[in-house]
Order: C-alpha cells, then sequence, then structure tokens
C-alpha cells in the first residue's frame, strides 16, 4: 500500500504553471482560423501603419485572451517597433486606469498614484509614441467592463482620435468581449464609431473532442505519467463541458491533483474531482468578487441576502433594505446596480405593471455568493 502513497518531499505536479489560467501554452491548438485573421488585423502595424481594430467575441473560456497574448508575445520579439499592451478591464476599467497601463508599458513604471490628471498621463504617452516612431496596440480584455458610467466611449475616443491632438500617433484597439449579448460596436456614440469600424473575430465553443485534446496536453507537461487516468480525464472533460468554459477544467485538474496530494496519493480519483468540481464551477464567480469595490460587495451582499429568502426583488425594495447597512443615494445605487448586471452578476429586468418595474435577479446561488464575499 506504501508504494501508492507520496513521500513528504514527492509531488503530482510537473510544472504546476501550465493550469494557471495566464498560462500561454508554446503549442496553442484549435485556434488557427482566429489566430490568422487577429495577424491579419494587426500586420498593418508591424509596417508602421495603423493596426485595423478588431472585437474578439466568445463565451468565456474559448481561447481568446490567449490568442491575442500569444501573438502579443510574437510581436515583442519580433520588433520594437510596434508595441502591444494588455489591459485586464475587469480590473483596470476607468480611462485614468487604461492609460496608466499604456504609460506603465512604455516608460517601465506607473504615473504618480495621486497629483496627475489624466491629461498629463495621456500627453506623456502621445510624446513617446511621438519621439520614438512607435504603433500602439491596444488589448481591451473584458471591455464590456468599459460600458459602466460609459467609460468605453472615453476609453475608444482618447486612442482613437490621439491623431487629432497628436498628429503621427498610429494606435489599433483589439476589444475582447466575453458578454455574447453586449454588441459593441452598437454601444459606441457616433463619434467613436465613425474612426472605431472593428472587424469582428468569433471564438466558438470548444467541441469536447478539443477540449480533450488541450486538457490532455496540459496533463502531459503538468503532470507526472500516471497521475490522471483516462477514465479520469473523460470525467474532467464530462464537468468541463457542462460549464462550457475550458478555464474550469485547468481549474479543476489543478484542484484534483492538490485533494490527491493532500491525501499522500499518487494518483487523481473521482471523489478528488467531484470534490474540485464543487470550486471550479464558481471560477467567474470568484474572480469577479475580488475586483468589486467594499460598497459594490456590501450591496450585492444586500441582494444575495434578499434573494436567500425566496422571493422576487424591486430595485426600490432592494434600495431601502441597502439604505439600512450603508450611506448611499439612489442614483449611486443604481449605478452599482446596472455595473452589477453588467458583470453578469444580477439580472436587471424591466416588468410592466402600473409604470415600469425594475426587477432585481442573482445570478448565482445565495449562499455561494455570501460565503465568497465572506
Amino acid at each position: 500500500m506504501t508504494k501508492d502513497l507520496l513521500m513528504w518531499d514527492e509531488t503530482l505536479f510537473r510544472d504546476p504553471e501550465v493550469f494557471e489560467i495566464d498560462y500561454v501554452p508554446e503549442q496553442f491548438n484549435h485556434r488557427e482560423t482566429q489566430m490568422r485573421e487577429l495577424a491579419f488585423q494587426i500586420r498593418p502595424g508591424a509596417r508602421g501603419g495603423r493596426p485595423l481594430n478588431t472585437i474578439c467575441r466568445g463565451l468565456p473560456g474559448t481561447g481568446k485572451t490567449t490568442s491575442v497574448r500569444k501573438l502579443f508575445a510574437e510581436i515583442e520579439a519580433e520588433t520594437k517597433k510596434l508595441v502591444p499592451v494588455y489591459v485586464n478591464c475587469e480590473i483596470d476599467n476607468t480611462k485614468f486606469a487604461v492609460f496608466a497601463q499604456i504609460y506603465r508599458k512604455l516608460s517601465g513604471h506607473l504615473p504618480p498614484a495621486s497629483g496627475t490628471s489624466f491629461k498629463q498621463v495621456f500627453d506623456a504617452v502621445a510624446r513617446i509614441l511621438q519621439k520614438e516612431e512607435i504603433v500602439l496596440l491596444v488589448a481591451l480584455d473584458d471591455a464590456n467592463y468599459l460600458l459602466y458610467e460609459n467609460e468605453i466611449n472615453r476609453v475608444l475616443y482618447a486612442l482613437l482620435r490621439s491623431h487629432e491632438s497628436y498628429p503621427g500617433t498610429r494606435i489599433g484597439v483589439i476589444a475582447i468581449i466575453s458578454d455574447m449579448n453586449v454588441d459593441l460596436s452598437r454601444e459606441v456614440d457616433p463619434r467613436v464609431a465613425s474612426v472605431f469600424r472593428p472587424t469582428e473575430i468569433y471564438f466558438p465553443p470548444y467541441s469536447a473532442d478539443e477540449a480533450r485534446h488541450i486538457l490532455t496536453e496540459r496533463v502531459m507537461s503538468g503532470l507526472y505519467p500516471g497521475v490522471l487516468s483516462d477514465a479520469m480525464l473523460d470525467l474532467v472533460v464530462e464537468q468541463t463541458m457542462k460549464s462550457g468554459d475550458l478555464r474550469v477544467g485547468l481549474d479543476l485538474l489543478k484542484r484534483a491533483a492538490l485533494n490527491a496530494e493532500k491525501d499522500a496519493r499518487k494518483k487523481i480519483e473521482e471523489d478528488d474531482i467531484c470534490l474540485a468540481y464543487q470550486i471550479s464551477k464558481y471560477l467567474h464567480l470568484s474572480f469577479t468578487l475580488r475586483t468589486l469595490k467594499d460598497e459594490e460587495k456590501v450591496l450585492l451582499k444586500t441582494i444575495a441576502g434578499m434573494s436567500s429568502e425566496g422571493r422576487e426583488m424591486n430595485a426600490g425594495e432592494v434600495y431601502t433594505r441597502a439604505k439600512e447597512v450603508m450611506k448611499i443615494g439612489y442614483t449611486r445605487f443604481y449605478e452599482i446596480v446596472k455595473k452589477l448586471d453588467a458583470m453578469r452578476l444580477i439580472n436587471l429586468d424591466y416588468r410592466q405593471g402600473r409604470g415600469r418595474t425594475r426587477v432585481i435577479t442573482l445570478r448565482y446561488e445565495p449562499q455561494r455568493v455570501l460565503e465568497l464575499l465572506a
């Protein structure tokens, strides 16, 4: 029996990095068509022109971010004249925050946290582009988070019309969208639409065979031989397809291996996978909650608490309850509600009755939201 147990200094992981969400694999399969289309859009930038603007659209976990990161790594290895900047809009979701990341890429450090205006950062970015004759390519990942308080128009206007204030600046944008209900081309105002004019590249969900192939490659790179049997891999693929998100499968593999390690076993068993899935299936939820500000968390906690009572909630009732636990005016309350809706944490619907009633429903189990917020 002891031969099936790990020694204290042994591990099941050959390389744990390959199961991380932001890992970019050397061999990236099943997205060759999308990569070619993206490369075509970017190509003018490599020749000194302005890259063509692009929207990468698809459900979460369909390879959009990895495709962009893979191409960005290739660009950085080949040229210094086309500078790609990746911005996670789930975290950096204001005009200032986006340009702070661009400034950091170009200068090597963030702008001072206080006492610096957006105009100062924007001017510094534009001057670097002019002086060094650099073409800029900005990827706005989860750009739907910029829809909150209309930041998307402010960001795109500043990026795409920079040449009007700073002749010679050339900037292209890749917007990555995971919410299939968002049509970014319709969300932008006419001033932005006239210069944005993006080409859309669709990333379909992975098939079961494609998901199995990708997960098999990660297992071969990340775990030692014999740790995961074919039968257990089938179970991981089944759970991955149930969630529709390849990232869940990667997280599931990591957690299942850690569960086996915890019991000092050399092989992953069914219970390891089933236990891991109870956490991995909430991957999007846990990532999103981490990005919320304190008052947004308090309001979401209020909504989750009311939702656990099992009744329908209208916006007025939620606001009344929220005022009992936080100091907030209705305008700010409704701004946060719209943001939570944009972040796919709640649904905000209108019901016709005597007037239009705004109905709020939670997208996840209330108890799970409350646990993660705690």
